[in-house]
C-alpha cells in the first residue's frame, strides 16, 4: 500500500494547493523537506528543534509556531535554494501547527508534537515487519493505545551523491493504526512504544532500512577511509551495497533534523564481506553519523548522541554461507570494537541488546530473522533509559564474568550480578597441548558444569590433564532453549557472549567498562555449540 502513496505523492504533488502537502518538490515554490510533515515529532527541549525546506532564490521566509507555547522564529533567506530555521526550545507536548510563509504564500504542519526522535536502521531484522513478529495481532491491536507515538518510513533509493533530501518517502509522518504500523520495523515500533510507557513524551520514529546491506554502504567515504576501506568488493548487480550508497541518500537527508538518538539492527551481511575490520568500520560509522549529524544540525544534535545497537542472533544462513555462524561469532565481538560489552571506552553513550538467548529456527521467514523482537526491543528500552536518559539503578547489562579461578582440574566463574543456569551443558576447551594456539577452527572438548551457584559456575577442564596454560573456554548462550513468543520476563537479560583464555601467559580484558548502573538481574542462559560467541580475554586469578 505505501509504494502506492510514494506514486501518488510523486504524479500529484505539483498539481496541488502548495499547503495541501508538505511533500511536493517543485521548482521555485515554498515547501517543507519532504521529511517534515502533518503529525510529526519534533525534538523537545532542551535541544532546539530544526526546520528547513526549500524556497525560490532570495525570498524571505518566516516560521511561525501555533499551540500550547507560541512563537515566532527571525525570518530567513532562501539561500540556494533552501531555508532553515531553529526554532526556540519547546517542551514536550502539543499539538502545535507550524507556519512557513513568504509573501501570500504560507505552508502548514498540523497536529506536530513536540518529543523523542529517534532513527532506526540498519538491514533485514530491522526492516522486519510489525505483522510478521509473534502476537502480531495482539501487537497491532495496541497502536491505538499510543496516539502520542508517530511513525515515518524513508524509501528505499540510492546514489552515487550526497543528496539533501529523500528521493522517496514510503510512508509520511503517521499516527499509529494497524495500517500505519503493520508493514513498520517491528523492532523501531516496540522500542518507540516502550520508551513511550517510561518517559510519558511524545516519540517520533524515523525508519530508514533496507535488507541484506553491510555496512558499508551506510558510511560516509570519510569513515570508511579510516578503516582503509576505499575501494568497493561487492559484486556490481548488488548496487545497493556499494560504498556510501545508503548514506547518501538514505542518511545524509536526514542530518538537518534534530535528533534524540538511534538503533541499529545489521552486521549479517558483514559476515561475508571486510568482516575482520568491522571493528573499525561499525565505530567509525557511528562517530561519523555523530558528528555529521551535529554539524548539519547546528550543534542541535549531540555530538555523542545515544546509539543503540542489537549483538546478533544466532540463526543458520545457507545464502551467507555454510560458515555463517562461525564468521558471526566475529561479527558479535567486532561489535563491540573488541570489548565484550558497550558501552566502552572506544564506544561511549553506546547500549548494546544482546539477542544470543533468542534463535528462532522455526522462523517461515528464516531462522536468521527471529520473531521475537519484544524482548530486543525492551533490552535496547533498558539501554536508552540508562544511557540516553540517565536513569538510575536501570538493569541493562546482562551478568559479565568478574573472576576466573583454576582449582583442581576444574575453573571456577564468578559473575558480577546473580544468574540462574537452565542447563549443565555449553562450555568447551581447546588444550594447547594439542594446538599450539587455539582458535575457532581447533579442536574443542566438552567442558561440562560439576557445580553452580547463584554467583557462579564450576567447569571441569579435566580433558585438558597436562598442561592449563593458555586454556581457551568459548561459552555462548543455548541456542536450542524454545522461545514461546514473548515469554521470557521483562528484566531477563542475556549474558554477553566472550571467550577467555587461562593461565600464565594471559593478559588482561582489554579495556573493559564497567558501568555504575549495573545491577543484579535474576536471569542469564547458557549454551551449547561453538563458534557464535564473541572473545574477550580475562586474568586467571590463579597466577
Amino acid at each position: 500500500m505505501h509504494h502506492w502513496i510514494s506514486s501518488l505523492i510523486s504524479i500529484w504533488c505539483c498539481a496541488l494547493p502548495a499547503h495541501s502537502s508538505s511533500l511536493c518538490k517543485c521548482e521555485g515554490t515554498l515547501r517543507y523537506a519532504s521529511y517534515y510533515g502533518d503529525h510529526m515529532v519534533l525534538q523537545k527541549a532542551p535541544e532546539r528543534a530544526v526546520v528547513w525546506g526549500f524556497g525560490p532564490e532570495g525570498v524571505q521566509v518566516n516560521v511561525t509556531l501555533l499551540g500550547p507555547r507560541p512563537q515566532n522564529a527571525p525570518p530567513v533567506n532562501v539561500t540556494e535554494g533552501k531555508w532553515k530555521v531553529t526554532l526556540d526550545p519547546v517542551e514536550a507536548g502539543g499539538p502545535y501547527t507550524v507556519i512557513a510563509s513568504m509573501d501570500q504564500l504560507s505552508v502548514n504542519l498540523t497536529d506536530v508534537l513536540f518529543g523523542e526522535v529517534w532513527l532506526c536502521s540498519g538491514q533485514s531484522n530491522m526492516c522486519f515487519e510489525t505483522e510478521k513478529v509473534f502476537n502480531a495481532e495482539a501487537e497491532l491491536q495496541l497502536t491505538s493505545q499510543y496516539p502520542r507515538v508517530r511513525v515515518f518510513m524513508a524509501g528505499m533509493r540510492q546514489s552515487d551523491q550526497e543528496l539533501d533530501d529523500l528521493a522517496a518517502v514510503q510512508q509520511i509522518w503517521s499516527v499509529p493504526t494497524i495500517e500505519s504500523v503493520k508493514g513498520f520495523s517491528a523492532l523501531c515500533w516496540m522500542f518507540g512504544r516502550l520508551l513511550y510507557a517510561d518517559l510519558s513524551t511524545p516519540v517520533g520514529l524515523v525508519q530508514s532500512c533496507w535488507g541484506g546491506t553491510v555496512v558499508e554502504t551506510w558510511s560516509s567515504t570519510r569513515a570508511l577511509q579510516q578503516c582503509g576501506l576505499d575501494h568497493d568488493i561487492v559484486p556490481r548487480h548488488k548496487s545497493e551495497n556499494r560504498n556510501s550508497r545508503l548514506w547518501n541518500a538514505m542518511i545524509h537527508p536526514f542530518l538537518k533534523m534534530t535528533l534524540k538518538g538511534a538503533i541499529w539492527y545489521q552486521g549479517e551481511s558483514n559476515t561475508v564481506v571486510n568482516k575482520d575490520v568491522y571493528n573499525c568500520s561499525f565505530p567509525a560509522m557511528i562517530d561519523d553519523w555523530r558528528s555529521s549529524f551535529h554539524e548539519a544540525s547546528g550543534g542541535q544534535t549531540a555530538l555523542n548522541f545515544p546509539f543503540g545497537f542489537v549483538q546478533l542472533a544466532p540463526g543458520v544462513c545457507l545464502a551467507l554461507g555454510l560458515n555463517y555462524n562461525n564468521f558471526a561469532s566475529t561479527i558479535r565481538w567486532h561489535q563491540t570494537a573488541d570489548t565484550g560489552t558497550a558501552p566502552n571506552p572506544r564506544m561511549k553513550e553506546t547500549f548494546m541488546a544482546v539477542a544470543m538467548d533468542l534463535p528462532d529456527n522455526g522462523s517461515p521467514y528464516h531462522p536468521i530473522h527471529p520473531r521475537d523482537k519484544l524482548t530486543v526491543a525492551n533490552r535496547l528500552t533498558l539501554g536508552a533509559r540508562a544511557v540516553a536518559y540517565g536513569e538510575k539503578d536501570v538493569p541493562f547489562l546482562g551478568p559479565y564474568p568478574q573472576k576466573i579461578t583454576f582449582i583442581n582440574n576444574s575453573l571456577i566463574i564468578t559473575y558480577d550480578q546473580a544468574i540462574t543456569v537452565r542447563n549443565g551443558g555449553g562450555f568447551e576447551i581447546c588444550c594447547p597441548g594439542v594446538e599450539a594456539n587455539c582458535s575457532l577452527e581447533s579442536p574443542w572438548n566438552p567442558a561440562p558444569m560439576v557445580n553452580w551457584s547463584s554467583y557462579s559456575v564450576q567447569v571441569s577442564s579435566a580433558e585438558c590433564p597436562s598442561s592449563h596454560e593458555n586454556i581457551l573456554a568459548p561459552w555462548i548462550p543455548e541456542p536450542w532453549m524454545k522461545r514461546g513468543g514473548n515469554a521470557a520476563k521483562a528484566n531477563s537479560l542475556a549474558t554477553s557472549c566472550i571467550h577467555a583464555n587461562y593461565g600464565s601467559g594471559t593478559a588482561p580484558c582489554t579495556t573493559r567498562s564497567l558501568s555504575p548502573l549495573r545491577r543484579r538481574e535474576n536471569s542469564t542462559h547458557f549454551c551449547k555449540g561453538r563458534h557464535t560467541c564473541c572473545t574477550c580475554v580475562l586474568q586467571d586469578s590463579s597466577e
